[in-house]
């Protein structure tokens, strides 16, 4: 349908998961991609290898952007990382919190800090910052400085959205539930109880495919959306909103 004909899209985490399905379906709808991350060959028509915890590279990457096509128009801010040593409050160290908050978090402000600038030079655009469904409900299966940094995606992104509607950008907190990534499979298959209570909660009964939540933020990034910012976008099958699910 070619929704994003014409726009430059910059995404973050580019090379898989979430990332890479959302680079090849803003492709697919006629969006000029440039895929960001740590490692090489990012699906997108460019790939640059950055560490956005870093400013000085977050903000040298956006003005290649521009020298490089002129204009950006969707933000995807969506590296994450979610490592094992991040578990109760009462475990996890000093090291392990920061690490998460610098990579969920400091990422999310510093692309934002540095990108929203050239949204603004094009006239207006989308911003999309990958929370979680963690950041509107609790888990005792904790991850304790992954959910408070999904829960700070979450008030950054509703903040920037009031701040600069008038201005033609909208900012929207993108919140997927759980998604069936190799990661996720390979760690409940060591674990199959964990994988049950944890499934047991999602009314239905499978986690989420990439391409589906690819395709929440295919809505936000368009002009299908142009009423919508500083919202808590929820693509969780249902999870946030479930007491019992179905047998």
């Amino acid at each position: 349908m070619a929704r994003l004909e014409g726009k430059v899209a910059v995404i973050t985490g580019a090379k898989g998961g979430i990332g890479a399905a959302t680079a090849e379906l803003f492709m697919r709808e006629g969006a000029t991609v440039v895929g960001v991350d740590l490692g090489e060959d990012s699906p997108g028509d460019l790939a640059i290898t950055a560490d956005v915890t870093d400013a000085m590279a977050v903000e040298g990457l956006y003005a290649t952007v521009a020298e490089r096509f002129g204009r950006i128009d969707v933000l995807f801010n969506n590296a994450g990382i979610s490592p094992n040593d991040d578990a109760s409050v009462l475990d996890t160290s000093l090291e392990a919190w920061q690490r998460v908050q610098d990579v969920n978090l400091k990422s999310v402000f510093l692309c934002c800090k540095y990108g929203i600038p050239h949204l603004l030079d094009a006239g207006g655009g989308s911003v999309i910052n990958t929370a979680s469904f963690v950041a509107v409900m609790g888990a005792a299966t904790s991850q304790i400085s992954y959910t408070a940094s999904k829960g700070g995606v979450l008030a950054l992104s509703r903040e920037l959205g009031v701040e600069f509607a008038k201005r033609g950008v909208r900012v929207n907190a993108l919140c997927p539930g759980p998604v069936d990534t190799p990661l996720l499979r390979e760690l409940f298959a060591k674990d199959p109880e964990k994988a049950q209570r944890r499934m047991v909660h999602l009314p239905m009964g499978r986690f989420a495919f990439a391409e589906e939540i690819a395709q929440g933020a295919l809505f936000l990034a368009s002009d299908d959306s142009s009423y919508v910012t500083a919202s808590t976008f929820m693509v969780d099958g249902g999870l946030s909103g479930a007491y019992t699910t179905p047998l």
